[in-house]
């Protein structure tokens, strides 16, 4: 099987103080999350600023109930598809759970491997607090820091389960705190999960930094959704957060449905599915096969 998708596109890699000056132009920032590189071609010609190769894909991807089980190795796997179909976006690939939590020295080390290894633009880790020294030795290093605050994922069990955080004043008085401390860190940019709306704003307000939200309200310089949810790929419930803008699950499944009742009838493939040979060579072939063809067996 052979295909082809030449890209004619000249287009620049969009750079990270051209990502910065979006917030101060008001402009709201666009990013997605992608794991292969039709995905992330897709998404480029749309116009998404960034592409996330998130560690969602333990679930989306992988089929694991949580984003824990993403291992580096999976990581930088998807990370190097992604990158192959992203040229205009800033491709961030999700340090997984484990990939920096243990010292700076490893969170280098595996931040290194993004970068080379994967095509990776930058990496976004989660928290603050003793993650701090985290940021800034991959940022010393010259590896691009995303950060994120609110809900993470890593970190569901520690939080009581995927749940909206910062709801009290003390709460939402540390997300601030901490979103400041990124920044001073050297984070480019601070992605804000399941945060009420008023805290994500006073957050987006004080920083020079843009934020990204994800159930945290429309004041955020920019939104991000998963894949598989706003194209309708994502089996059950969904969080309130996610707006569905295709069935894409009951568009491939009603394909598919047909795919296989067309073959099961004998209807595909047709003739203007298969390729011709000349009635020469076919006669030759036939004539051929028929000299050597074995003699039935006596009975």
């Amino acid at each position: 099987m052979t295909t082809s998708h030449r890209r004619s596109d000249d287009r620049t890699k969009m750079s990270l103080p051209e990502l910065s000056a979006l917030k101060g132009r008001r402009h709201r920032i666009t990013m997605v999350t992608a794991y292969d590189a039709p995905s992330a071609r897709l998404a480029d010609e749309a116009g998404v600023e960034i592409v996330l190769v998130g560690d969602s894909a333990a679930m989306t991807v992988l089929g694991h109930d949580s984003t824990v089980p993403a291992t580096v190795e999976e990581m930088l796997m998807l990370t190097r598809a992604a990158s192959r179909g992203a040229r205009r976006p800033i491709v961030v690939a999700d340090m997984p759970f484990g990939s920096f939590q243990v010292s700076d020295e490893r969170a280098i080390e595996n931040g290194v491997r993004f970068v080379k290894e994967g095509g990776a633009d930058a990496v976004k880790i989660e928290g603050a607090g003793r993650m701090l020294t985290r940021v800034q030795a991959l940022v010393d290093a010259g590896i691009p820091v995303m950060g994120h605050l609110g809900l993470t994922p890593q970190s569901a069990m520690l939080l009581g389960g995927l749940k909206v955080q910062g709801r009290t004043a003390a709460a939402a008085h540390r997300f601030y705190d901490a979103a400041l401390a990124l920044e001073h860190a050297g984070c480019f940019a601070l992605v804000l999960e399941a945060v009420p709306p008023p805290v994500a704003a006073r957050i987006t307000e004080a920083l020079g930094i843009p934020t990204i939200g994800i159930g945290a309200g429309a004041s955020c310089d920019g939104q991000v959704l998963v894949w598989h949810d706003l194209l309708g790929l994502t089996p059950g419930p969904l969080p309130r957060f996610v707006k569905q803008y295709a069935d894409l699950a009951g568009a491939t499944r009603a394909a598919l449905q047909a795919y296989v009742a067309d073959v099961r009838a004998g209807t595909f493939p047709a003739a203007q599915h298969t390729y011709a040979m000349s009635v020469e060579e076919l006669e030759q072939f036939e004539a051929e096969v028929a000299a050597v063809a074995p003699r039935p067996r006596d009975r």
